[in-house]
């Protein structure tokens, strides 16, 4: 079988990566110093593009926050697309690091700011090389979505402003602090979950706690959704679904002894199969019902259809092995898992997949997401830039059927030293 990578300039893409890396690291922690919330990514937008820019790369900005930039061929045969988020968290950040966020109840602590600079370190890759996807061509669209974390996401907002036309395949990154800095994680198939938003208010009959029976308690009746609503979906729904409700906050009253008349519990909804996932809603609320109305309680449930799940196509997966192997790097296993994504959206459109990004030091702990104590090893941004200029180029070829892109003379790779 002829590989298909021999002809593909993941040398010069690496080399160029390579030259850029302070400057990178530079970006990534005033990215990590300054980061701001769905929708409001204001700065944010402004630095990509203004670095986008200084380097020749025309930019389209979203509406409100958010950018799309083209490189290569004005009228491609093939048109590769790469997503970074660029949200942060309301998390308050816990590392100490002398470049910790300066905005207070925020934190980069899912690490898109690694996201972001990573596709600013491909774009200036592709750049160096754009004749190479000229002579091909071929399109490379890169998309600075914003509103990752919100649901729902931003990813719809890149839809609607029309960021997906005219593209064949879409890649992008996500942050691991389980894998080793130098690896990325593939897997063919479902790699998250379907999420779903849940808030669950209730009403009735306050008054003294010395005289529950003339109430409605509804602090025990919120104590009881929080505790039997997951426990009887885990009862009427499929345990091959994989289906976890797990509550995030909880609020009712404000005085030990008062019974308040309203309160409210919010969380998510995970489940690992999009068919079960699609018409849970409705059992969802009848569970909550029943699980109330003993106590005479008003509840009124609200469900935010979140994301489905990330499933990687196959091809897609085998360009991105090209991609992390040919510029250096090492493939990983990686399992799916409970998270949501809402780089899903995208890929009920267009053809893709997502990759983990392995973060953590070799040797050293290991870190979770959305946490405020999240330290990611820095060496992860090459890796980054370096896998998502490379499968521009590798899953270009591949929709040609070609290892020579336009008939350009080949540059060695790192694969071939």
């Amino acid at each position: 079988m002829t590989d298909r990578s021999a002809s593909l300039p993941f040398e010069a893409i690496a080399r160029t990566i390579e030259q850029h890396v302070p400057e990178l690291v530079e970006i990534r922690r005033d990215l990590h110093t300054h980061p701001e919330l769905g929708r409001g990514e204001v700065r944010t937008t402004a630095l990509v593009a203004e670095r986008l820019e200084r380097a020749g790369i025309g930019v389209r900005r979203l509406r409100g926050t958010g950018l799309v930039a083209e490189l290569g061929a004005a009228n491609p045969s093939h048109r590769i697309a790469l997503r970074a988020d660029i949200d942060a968290l309301p998390i308050r950040e816990q590392t100490g690091l002398d470049f910790a966020s300066q905005t207070d109840g925020v934190s980069h602590s899912c690490g898109h700011d690694v996201h972001t600079t990573a596709l600013i370190g491909a774009a200036l890759a592709l750049k160096e090389v754009e004749t190479r996807l000229v002579a091909a061509g071929v399109g490379a669209r890169l998309i600075f979505q914003p509103a990752e974390e919100l649901m729902p996401g931003g990813a719809q907002d890149v839809v609607a402003q029309d960021g997906l036309v005219g593209v064949d395949r879409i890649f992008a990154l996500h942050c691991d602090p389980t894998l080793d800095a130098g690896q990325v994680g593939l897997r063919v198939g479902a790699l998250t979950a379907a999420a779903d938003q849940v808030e669950v208010a209730l009403s009735g009959r306050g008054g003294h706690t010395s005289r529950p029976h003339l109430t409605q308690d509804l602090t025990y009746a919120l104590a009881k959704v929080v505790t039997d609503v997951p426990a009887v979906l885990s009862r009427r729904l499929d345990p091959r679904a994989g289906a976890a409700l797990v509550w995030g906050s909880v609020h009712a009253g404000g005085a030990p002894n008062v019974i308040p008349s309203s309160g409210k519990v919010g969380g998510t909804l995970r489940m690992l199969d999009a068919g079960i996932w699609e018409g849970v809603e409705r059992l969802l609320e009848a569970v909550v019902h029943d699980v109330v109305k003993p106590y005479a309680i008003q509840a009124e449930v609200s469900i935010t259809k979140g994301v489905p799940p990330v499933v990687n196509e196959a091809g897609s997966i085998d360009a991105l092995t090209a991609a992390v192997t040919g510029t250096g790097s090492f493939v990983a296993q990686t399992p799916q898992s409970l998270g949501g994504e809402d780089f899903a959206w995208y890929l009920t459109h267009v053809t893709g997949a997502m990759a983990r990004l392995g973060t953590r030091t070799p040797g050293g702990p290991t870190y979770d997401l959305h946490r405020g104590d999240l330290v990611v090893d820095e060496a992860a941004i090459e890796v980054g830039a370096r896998t998502l200029a490379g499968v521009v180029f590798a899953a270009a070829a591949r929709l040609a059927g070609t290892t020579t892109l336009g008939g350009v003379a080949p540059l060695s790779t790192v694969a071939d030293r």
